[in-house]
């Protein structure tokens, strides 16, 4: 079965095309700038590697390019778009409605619409996705794989927030959890690797994005992202957790209203407000420098992490295996050195030597000694989308 992954963002959409049960990659790519005059559209196979810059006003012209790429005599990896049994799309929120991956019907694109608000960076452009394929892809069975549905399984005491009941009971305000595919698959690696079904296991995401779940026999107990995908750990442009105190002093003092609050919060905070920087190659290389603004955002994101992992071990009351995922975690031997060093008290002691540089595949970097398994797994959460779709609509 050839099943056709889609990860729509606001201006970019990305693709895989992966033939199951082989788990084999016939092509990947990703439309870029869309919207704007010199958009990109980039496809690669075994054999072919094609970018090329076009106008691309709107998803559905992006992904109409991409059909025909995939349909070319020369360069194509089918014959017709009937080939393509199913779309899995990424969708981030999916609220308390959805618990696993369901086929997209006008009922589930309501639903999807209604959560816009929860996710207003990622559910649109997730839901635009759906609308286009729809109409690309009219044979195709639409599946929608939601990020927090893995972390369905945190139990209440962790998942509610201290308010009013009726916050929770007629608004549904909780935490809900996102990432949850990156999350699944990096942990289920983690699992086969131990051997140790019944395993305690911390992933940490770390991208522009960032994102850090405790896991107990397969199964998300703990996530420090929320009601919204803002909060926890320092990201890219977002500031993870902080007091809510300065909210209400941004608003009642210094005259914010609220959407100029969220601005900040999710687009001008983080990385980028500590240091005027989003890329943490940039930060990295500053703070070698001598910057004493980037050695700070580093050293802030780093002790971030390190408490909730100690938060996390005790919630899980040990630890298996430390994981590190995403673009920064598994490029970035910096910011793994910085989690792990000082930590033996808790079992852990990484091999510098072994974390030196990207990590493209599955790699162990403790020492002989360490009473906690450290890896660096990179993720694939198109992998995991094409895995439950096919398991959904496989007969």
């Amino acid at each position: 079965m050839k099943i056709l992954v889609i990860n729509s963002g606001s201006s970019s959409l990305k693709y895989q095309l992966i033939e199951l049960p082989a788990n084999k990659l016939l092509c990947k790519g990703l439309v870029e700038r869309i919207g704007l005059a010199d958009g990109q559209l980039h496809y690669t196979t075994d054999t072919q590697n094609i970018d090329k810059v076009m106008d691309i006003p709107n998803h559905q012209v992006g992904l109409e390019a991409v059909a025909q790429l995939l349909m070319d005599p020369k360069v194509g990896v089918i014959a017709d778009a009937s080939e393509i049994q199913a779309v899995g799309h990424r969708v981030v929120h999916g609220g308390n409605a959805f618990t696993q991956t369901v086929l997209i019907d006008n009922k589930v694109k309501e639903v999807i619409k209604s959560l816009f608000s929860l996710a207003p960076l990622h559910n649109p452009a997730n839901y635009m996705g759906i609308e286009v394929a729809e109409q690309v892809f009219p044979q195709a069975a639409q599946i929608a794989v939601f990020d927090t549905a893995f972390h369905q399984s945190i139990p209440e005491k962790a998942f509610r927030y201290a308010l009013p009941p009726e916050f929770y009971e007629k608004e549904h305000i909780r935490m809900y959890g996102f990432h949850g595919t990156s999350h699944q698959y990096v942990s289920e690696q983690a699992i086969e690797h131990l051997g140790k079904p019944n395993s305690k296991i911390i992933t940490v995401h770390l991208g522009n994005g960032c994102s850090i779940t405790a896991i107990k026999d397969g199964k998300s107990i703990d996530h420090s992202l929320g009601f919204g995908p803002m909060n926890g750990l320092i990201m890219g442009t977002r500031s993870g957790d902080i007091d809510q105190a300065v909210v209400l002093h941004l608003i009642d003092k210094m005259g914010y209203t609220a959407k100029e609050v969220a601005d900040l919060l999710q687009k001008k905070s983080g990385m980028l407000g500590l240091t005027g920087m989003s890329d943490l190659r940039d930060i990295e290389s500053a703070a070698e420098q001598g910057n004493p603004q980037a050695q700070l955002a580093l050293d802030m994101n780093v002790y971030r992490i390190k408490k909730y992992i100690g938060s996390y071990m005790a919630a899980l009351n040990g630890l298996d295996a430390l994981v590190f995922t995403a673009g920064i975690g598994e490029n970035s031997d910096v910011i793994r050195k910085m989690v792990c060093e000082n930590m033996e008290f808790l079992g852990i002691e990484m091999d510098f030597e072994k974390n030196k540089g990207r990590k493209k595949q599955f790699t162990e970097v403790q020492t002989p000694t360490s009473r906690v398994k450290i890896y660096v797994i990179p993720t694939n959460e198109e992998l995991e989308i094409a895995r439950q779709t096919y398991e959904l609509v496989h007969p």
